[in-house]
């Protein structure tokens, strides 16, 4: 009992006990009681898993990826719970990677409606929350509402403009980077991205513009340097568009920079939009969608730890600045 009682409350053991305990363990090479048998004892490893659908380095390099686990960590850290990254890439054992997570519960950066990721969690009966989409019958959801969002920054992109365009996250777990027009939304696979271009397409349509006009420069990720490339296509077409709506700062800070590669004024020639309002946004003065992935995190910590089943939406609104016309 002294020697739990060392480990475990060590308050109730004097200095003189703990230091002879203590000296003992080092003379047989123990190193304390086994965490994994802490763990089956109490029914609880006090840890949360978060899937990333997703390479590792991106939770580290993407900031609102950063600003979603800050807001994780949070709860986590009230809690006493740690935190798991479970890196999903498309590979065939992502499912079976579930079962084997020692978590007490999920939490899902967005992704597919196909992703056989879902159905594991699911049948794993813990309690999970996915961030963004897609909704699944016994998991929590957590978000904004995404078609409202981007209808509403797209009348601000698209206001005077003759030929909008949409710098796109990707449209499917394959990841493909393309330029298409008028994307049918029953092709798109990743809600987030769906939602989003129905928001446009409306902001489209309620200026005359025919959603099979408007090109859609598909991002395979949420990378400036990719979305510049897919911009200075855009920009070499016979008609190039005159606004770009993008879904992220990230891409919209690599339109801004192939806009001024090819000589485009902004928003005199090309209004563009971004979505977060991160920092860069405010530094290259992008019109964009304002939300905290860091509450949003955090509402996902507290749906997965039990203390907020049933969370509302989220906020958002639309900041305006000098990178679209009106």
């Amino acid at each position: 009992m002294t020697a739990s009682y060392t480990y475990n409350r060590p308050s109730r053991v004097s200095d003189e006990a703990r230091s002879k305990v203590l000296t003992a363990a080092v003379q047989l090479g123990y190193g304390g009681p086994d965490a994994s048998a802490r763990s089956l004892r109490r029914g609880s490893t006090r840890a949360l898993g978060v899937v990333m659908g997703e390479h590792l380095s991106y939770a580290f390099e993407d900031p609102q990826a950063a600003s979603f686990l800050a807001g994780i960590a949070d709860v986590c850290a009230d809690a006493g719970y740690c935190m798991t990254i479970l890196p999903i890439t498309g590979a065939s054992d992502d499912a079976a990677r579930i079962p084997s997570a020692a978590v007490d519960g999920f939490i899902v950066w967005t992704t597919s409606d196909d992703d056989p990721i879902l159905q594991a969690i699911q049948a794993m009966k813990r309690p999970a929350v996915v961030h963004g989409g897609p909704a699944i019958p016994g998991l929590g959801l957590v978000g904004i509402d995404n078609r409202a969002a981007a209808h509403a920054v797209g009348a601000v992109a698209f206001a005077g403009a003759e030929r909008p365009a949409v710098v796109s996250f990707p449209l499917s777990r394959a990841r493909i980077g393309t330029i298409m027009h008028g994307a049918d939304a029953r092709d798109v696979l990743f809600p987030v991205t769906r939602e989003r271009l129905e928001g446009y397409r409306q902001a489209a349509e309620e200026i005359d513009i025919a959603w099979h006009r408007v090109p859609i420069g598909v991002c395979a990720h949420n990378d400036a340097a990719e979305a510049e490339r897919i911009t200075a296509t855009l920009l070499s077409l016979p008609e190039p568009p005159d606004a770009i709506a993008a879904m992220s700062d990230e891409q919209a800070a690599g339109v801004v920079r192939a806009a001024v590669a090819a000589g485009r004024a902004i928003p005199d020639d090309l209004a563009i939009t971004g979505w977060d309002d991160a920092a860069t946004a405010s530094h290259l003065g992008l019109t964009t969608v304002a939300q905290s992935l860091r509450e949003q995190g955090a509402a996902c910590a507290r749906v997965a730890l039990g203390e907020a089943p049933n969370p509302p939406a989220a906020p958002w609104s639309v900041v305006r600045r000098g990178s679209t016309r009106h």
